[in-house]
């Protein structure tokens, strides 16, 4: 018997083909491992590079716009700085404040530079503000013999050296300070107007220009102490202490009784030639005490003139120019002062006497 055989469909699920292995990335060498790395660095170290170059820059244009206005401190030597373009405002005498002011800068230094102007020169600066400052390091400069007094900070104000504009910039520090008293701002005043290099005409231009943002009031009681010191003159040794009220009251007094200032600077010259401020002070108020009640004090009276010999001239103050900067003379009875930024003692006596003696003779 023959066996048939059977046949079975069975469908075998086919499987998918192996799917191809990713290549394996092939292994750098060492070397090439430290070239790239040091490539990377060195792109790093190129952008911090470039960073901190562009923030220097930056600095530098910051530095040189701050410099050029004038709002960086630089240390300048004191034999660079002059004081020959204007006359200061502070009035000739002594300073009963500078022992103070060089106690304070010796022990804690400078809190406030000076601030000063290039002069046409190129190689010098006139000083702008700061005149007590200045000389109370030239005063510890002499004292102590030391090095580091020998250069001040100093703010290099921009811009072309205007006369005009010193005194604008001197008068507004110690008037906004409130540091000047009325007879240093008529001082001021009188100078301002003196200067041909102002413009100013007279007293009153420059009162109102150096003191444009003060009130009405108080421009004329710097014109009534300008008139104070003019009428005195140097019979005054602490004009500077003069209250405001008094000075006002006195200047009143002399428009009045033109022959009262004679018998105000004979009394005054009692006193000798270092007078107590006090008893100066007090000589001014008899007088002005004695006019409020119209009562001129006896002694006031002018005394009568001999023949042919006129009243005694008040003093006369005016400023010349020179090869060494502004000079300021002031002539009265038997008496010629001259002041100007140059130290005599450096000149010959024998040729400082000829000069003295043809400068007289001149006069004859």
């Amino acid at each position: 018997m023959t066996r048939k055989k059977r046949m079975f469909d069975i469908e075998m699920p086919v499987e998918d083909a192996p799917a191809a292995e990713a290549p394996t990335p092939q292994r750098r060498g060492p070397m090439a491992s430290a070239i790239s790395e040091n490539a990377e660095a060195l792109q790093a170290r190129k952008s911090a590079a470039d960073a901190i170059r562009a923030e220097n820059d930056a600095l530098a244009h910051e530095y040189v716009a701050l410099r050029d206005a004038g709002h960086i401190v630089r240390a300048v030597a004191l034999e660079d700085v002059h004081c020959r373009m204007l006359v200061r405002d502070r009035l000739p005498g002594a300073d009963m404040e500078m022992a103070e002011l060089v106690t304070s800068i010796r022990d804690l230094g400078l809190s406030n530079p000076i601030r000063v102007m290039p002069r046409p020169d190129g190689d010098s600066y006139e000083l702008v503000q700061g005149y007590r400052r200045l000389t109370a390091y030239r005063q510890l400069l002499d004292e102590t013999g030391d090095a580091q007094w020998a250069t001040i900070p100093a703010l290099v104000l921009p811009g072309a050296t205007d006369v005009a504009g010193l005194y604008r910039r001197m008068v507004d520090e110690n008037v906004i300070r409130k540091d000047l008293s009325f007879a240093e701002m008529a001082y001021a005043a009188q100078n301002y107007a003196a200067d041909p290099a102002t413009g100013a005409t007279d007293l009153s231009e420059a009162v109102a220009a150096l003191f444009q943002s003060a009130p009405y009031s108080k421009r004329s009681y710097i014109r009534s102490f300008a008139f104070l010191l003019d009428t005195l003159g140097g019979a005054l040794t602490y004009p500077a202490e003069i209250p405001r009220a008094l000075g006002v009251e006195l200047s009143r007094l002399l428009k009045e009784h033109p022959d009262v200032a004679e018998a105000v600077r004979r009394d005054l010259q009692a006193l000798g030639s270092e007078p107590a401020i006090r008893d100066e002070l007090d000589v001014l108020r008899r007088y002005a005490k004695a006019d409020a009640f119209d009562v001129v004090p006896e002694r006031a009276k002018a005394p009568k003139a001999a023949a042919g010999q006129g009243r005694a001239k008040a003093k006369t103050t005016f400023h010349i120019r020179s090869a060494h900067g502004q000079v300021k003379c002031t002539a009265g009875q038997g008496r010629l002062e001259i002041k100007v930024d140059r130290d005599f003692t450096s000149i010959d006596r024998a040729r400082l006497e000829q000069a003295i003696a043809t400068l007289v003779d001149g006069l004859s």
